[in-house]
């Protein structure tokens, strides 16, 4: 997962540093974060009937753009957030400073209980892997579906999938090396410490007792990347399939269990399953809503081009021309 983040967060700045000096794009015309309206608002509900992606493909040019917007949009959003979303923030505070609370005892009772029941560790670990690189083998094997049966709204989902996947997980690289909060399986040597302390982003650099680097991995814990990156890919497929109960289900469910494996194999702490997951989901939510206001730019543009049509009806033994306005 390490290399697999390191390899992402360069993958992010191809399209960032690409697209951003275009001054007339597809950047442009999506809404800006000032005037952005959640398309989930209002009452208003993305349009995912099959036949709404046919005409809203992404080709390489299309993802990238959107792919930096998206990032755009998830680094420069606490720079926008105002109002109701105050007190969203605040709520959230509130939870995450009561869940720190009891970082230390649920970790010792997880692993414990991981300790004492060789079943749970063989499930744990397999559920933790594929929280990993087994996430995005399910990912392809779903676009490879897509493929097969021709599906558009398949093969877009799981384009969606990936640009949450990159979207979260670079973030969430960048979060852990600012935070520096210590694993939970590592004890300190300068300090012989062990707990959900954070020390910043220069505290792993530094050179223990044997006269090594403590090493940036022990200082990774906050926020989870695995759990980021599933709850990132399960909101996409959960927002994209709301008309199937299921899917939605299966989705949340498959990557809160990735979180809680977490925290059994002992590499995160409470805290950091609760903010990677909320960092998921709302990367997932802006991935998808971002597409839908793209979808609607590109149905906006074709009605534009072509509003009026001109045809030749036969009507009481003649032939009679007509024209028919699009709308």
């Amino acid at each position: 997962m390490k290399e697999l983040s390191r390899f992402l967060v360069l993958l992010i700045f191809v399209p960032v540093v690409g697209y951003a000096q275009q001054t007339d794009t597809l950047v442009k015309k999506l809404d800006s974060l000032n005037v952005q309206q959640d398309t989930l608002k209002n009452g208003q509900k993305n349009n995912i009937a099959p036949a709404a992606y046919e005409g809203a493909k992404l080709d390489f040019h299309t993802y990238s753009v959107l792919l930096a917007d998206d990032i755009k949009q998830a680094v420069t959003k606490p720079l926008h957030t105002k109002g109701k979303d105050w007190l969203k923030v605040g709520g959230f505070a509130v939870v995450t400073g009561a869940v720190s609370l009891a970082n230390k005892p649920v970790n010792d009772y997880a692993v414990t209980l991981h300790k004492n029941n060789p079943g749970l560790s063989s499930v744990s670990k397999y559920v933790t892997n594929f929280g990993g690189a087994y996430e995005l083998y399910a990912i392809a094997g779903f676009y490879a579906y897509g493929l097969i049966f021709k599906s558009q709204k398949e093969k877009t989902t799981t384009a969606l999938a990936t640009q949450a996947y990159i979207t979260a997980v670079g973030i969430s690289f960048v979060a852990k090396y600012l935070a520096g909060e210590q694993r939970p399986y590592y004890t300190d040597p300068l300090t012989n410490k062990r707990g959900p302390i954070f020390h910043g982003p220069f505290y792993a650099f530094k050179k223990g007792p044997d006269g090594k680097r403590l090493g940036t991995e022990n200082f990774s814990s906050f926020p989870s990347g695995h759990t980021t990156a599933a709850f990132a890919a399960a909101t996409v497929y959960a927002m994209e399939y709301r008309d199937k109960p299921l899917i939605p289900i299966l989705s949340y469910s498959a990557a809160t269990l990735v979180g809680l494996s977490r925290i059994t194999e002992n590499k995160h702490w409470p805290v950091d399953i609760l903010v990677g997951g909320m960092l998921g989901y709302l990367s997932g939510r802006q991935v998808v809503n971002n597409f839908h206001r793209y979808s609607k730019i590109k149905k906006s543009e074709k009605t534009a081009l072509h509003p009026v049509s001109f045809n030749l009806q036969y009507f009481n033994k003649q032939i009679i021309p007509g024209l028919v306005y699009s709308f």
